[in-house]
């Protein structure tokens, strides 16, 4: 014996789970976009820029704060600072080709 989905479940799943054919392409938001031809070393020097001025935000904003909140920016901020430093070796191994 089957049983049945009563009738909110089944309104719930026509709302909110609606059916996406598996075919449709997904078009990607052009709002962002990073030009298709930048080379790699222009991108890795934006990354580490971007990650830069990330982790200087978060020292300033960590430095306005007290506690467990303090400390938790400033994980953060490690966290950012960590990613930039890896950034940076790449780009100290980066050979243009």
């Amino acid at each position: 014996m089957f049983a049945r989905a009563c009738p909110a479940d089944r309104a719930l799943d026509y709302y909110l789970k609606p059916v996406i054919p598996k075919d449709t392409p997904r078009k990607p938001s052009t709002l962002y976009l990073i030009a298709p031809d930048a080379d790699n070393e222009t991108l890795l020097v934006n990354a580490c820029e971007s990650l830069a001025a990330a982790s200087v935000m978060l020292s300033d904003f960590a430095g306005l704060l007290n506690g467990p909140q303090r400390n938790t920016v400033l994980g953060i901020q490690n966290s950012v600072m960590l990613g930039e430093l890896a950034v940076n070796r790449m780009l100290d191994n980066f050979v243009p080709t």
